[in-house]
């Protein structure tokens, strides 16, 4: 089936729509190069782990064609020149299509802006290890993408920071992962602001955060530290100037607001994504119109979701603003809830907002219990 393709110009695979016994639920691949070997490494996911497997062009063929026959009804495959679907039909029939990928020709140099913070050619030692550059400070072709989620989280960062004089801050990531973001603002912040900074990292994994302080070993980095811990439990020792999100799955950014709201944490920066609670309490006939549709549903309660906790976010004195983050056309889990504390005031307007919206739907929502203890 994937003969055809010439697998040695790969960028990319998306596997979706997984088969309904499938331990998978989505899975994705990019080409990376490990030492002086390029492999793809991929992703598969279940509802709460990553599975990851980096898979030599040899073994290529075979570990595509075990995991869509296996796991999924749907898989993209962008190669240089081309993109490539496969679809598995309720009925067994193979659908097929092949594309002209215009943007794959569209060189580095060519897409790279001239005011990124972090820019190709600088030498970031800790993304040279995570594989978004090589050893001469050139930005990784299929990593181009999280080099231009860096520098725009970067300039988020340095537009909260720009009327204030910092000379300490102290920063919790939750649920940090592989820790790309991590890194970079630590390095950011200490060897380009010159500011003396606290970070830590929080995931649930072992494997990563063992992985993460290796790396903060080697350079020295002597003020950053990875911990294993729940954001719902986790309890800071000193206070927080920032929290920042990237991803939290679904009720653990609920978790992560709520503790800046504790706190009075300064800065929050806040990428959410899976936010599946409120999804599942909507019922079909709420909104006829809409959330007949399983996909418009989705994306629907997700806005309100993100609403709510904006929302709430300002009833506890927090000025809120809800900015694109990256592009629409790399992932629609592209908002930005950044939140910069100004009163102790309570703004009782944006809770009306939040505890009517609650009622209309007749659903609840994990940021309000937790504040007001449900």
């Amino acid at each position: 089936m994937f003969n055809e393709i010439d697998l040695t110009k790969l960028n990319r695979v998306i596997f979706s729509d997984p088969k309904k016994d499938s331990k998978y639920k989505k899975g994705k691949g990019i080409r990376i190069q490990i030492k002086n070997n390029e492999v793809i490494q991929f992703e598969l996911f279940t509802d709460k782990q990553a599975f990851h497997y980096n898979v030599s062009f040899d073994d290529l063929i075979n570990f595509l064609t075990d995991t869509f026959n296996t796991y999924f009804n749907q898989v993209e495959i962008e190669t240089e020149g081309y993109t490539y679907r496969y679809k598995l039909t309720s009925k067994g029939h193979l659908l097929s299509n092949k594309k002209k990928n215009l943007a794959s020709i569209i060189t580095l140099s060519n897409n790279r802006k001239k005011d990124y913070l972090i820019e190709e050619g600088m030498i970031v030692e800790p993304l040279i290890d995570l594989g978004v550059m090589t050893k001469e400070g050139k930005v990784v072709k299929t990593y181009f993408d999280k080099f231009k989620q860096i520098n725009r989280f970067l300039s988020i960062i340095d537009d909260v920071l720009k009327d204030e004089k910092k000379d300490h801050l102290n920063i919790i990531d939750f649920g940090c992962g592989k820790s790309y973001l991590t890194f970079i603002v630590y390095y950011y912040l200490t060897f380009v602001k010159k500011i003396k900074v606290n970070m830590i990292g929080l995931d649930l994994k072992d494997d990563v955060i063992k992985k993460c302080n290796q790396i903060r070993d080697k350079y020295n980095y002597q003020n950053l530290n990875f911990e294993i811990g729940d954001i719902s439990l986790y309890q800071p020792k000193e206070y927080v100037d920032m929290i920042i999100t990237l991803h939290a799955c679904d009720t653990a950014t609920d978790f992560a607001m709520y503790h800046a709201i504790m706190l009075k944490t300064k800065y929050l920066l806040s990428v959410p994504c899976c936010q599946h609670e409120i999804n599942l309490q909507m019922k079909k006939n709420t909104i006829p119109l809409i959330s007949k549709y399983g996909l418009v549903k989705d994306r629907m309660c997700a806005i309100l979701t993100d609403s709510i906790r904006a929302n709430l976010l300002e009833y506890c004195g927090y000025d809120v603003s809800m900015i694109e983050f990256i592009d629409f056309a790399q992932t629609p889990k592209n908002i930005l809830i950044r939140a910069i504390k100004k009163s102790d005031e309570f703004n009782m307007a944006s809770l009306k907002l939040v505890e009517d919206a609650l009622k209309d739907y007749n659903i609840h929502q994990t940021l309000h219990d937790l504040l007001f203890k449900k």
